[in-house]
């Protein structure tokens, strides 16, 4: 099942994830969304960048109510290791290999929930590869293009589950409530107790009503 470059990493109790020592590796935000966003019963649930997947199947296995699960990954190698990871673990799921710019109009108005870790480093691919670059910093993808596609592909009353650096918050809120995606929950992470946020987490809901909940800081 493993090719050239890859590896088995544990990430879930006795679940196996491959990862390629050669392409972008999960890092702890992964982690963080997934345990930041909360299911609901039968959701029917999108990683969008979801790279090997390791943010939809660690949320999955956190959530096992949830109905349905696909992954959206405009890089071939990294999809086809999430449909491998998935099959080597029984997750049924769908990985898709495309832009979240060419996502198909079957997926309009479908998902209840969304996830997303998205690249979100300004900047080109300086002393990094392409295909890692990409992963982490602006080059294909950008956040209004990520929050089109979430408005696009929510239905009504759906949620986006999203991190990013602490200092673009103010951008990030501005673009969910232009979209109508209104801010419900929002968690800022630090690296130890008295530093200062490097990251924030937001859940937004398609149609909600204004009204933010402001979580005591994660340390990470």
């Amino acid at each position: 099942m493993l090719k050239d470059g890859e590896v088995l990493e544990e990430f879930f109790g006795d679940k196996k994830i491959i990862q390629n020592v050669k392409l972008y590796r999960f890092t702890s935000d992964s982690i963080l969304l997934s345990k930041f966003a909360k299911a609901k019963f039968k959701d029917d649930v999108a990683d969008f960048c979801a790279g090997s997947g390791v943010v939809g199947f660690h949320f999955a296995c956190l959530n096992p109510v949830i109905s349905r699960l696909t992954l959206f990954e405009m890089q071939e190698e990294l999809s086809d290791m999430s449909r491998r990871t998935a099959e080597l673990n029984g997750f049924e799921c769908d990985s898709v290999c495309c832009r979240l710019q060419d996502i198909g109009k079957e997926y309009n108005e479908r998902f209840s929930l969304i996830l997303c870790n998205p690249p979100y480093e300004r900047g080109g691919f300086e002393n990094e590869t392409y295909e890692k670059a990409i992963c982490r910093k602006e080059i294909t993808l950008t956040l209004s293009e990520i929050l089109d596609a979430a408005a696009k592909t929510l239905k009504f009353g759906g949620r986006l589950a999203i991190i990013n650096r602490a200092d673009r918050v103010a951008e990030l809120i501005y673009g969910l409530k232009s979209r109508k995606l209104e801010p419900k929950r929002m968690q800022f992470v630090s690296g130890t107790e008295k530093s200062k946020p490097y990251l924030v987490m937001v859940e937004a809901v398609k149609g909600g009503k204004e009204g933010v909940e402001v979580l005591p800081a994660a340390v990470n």
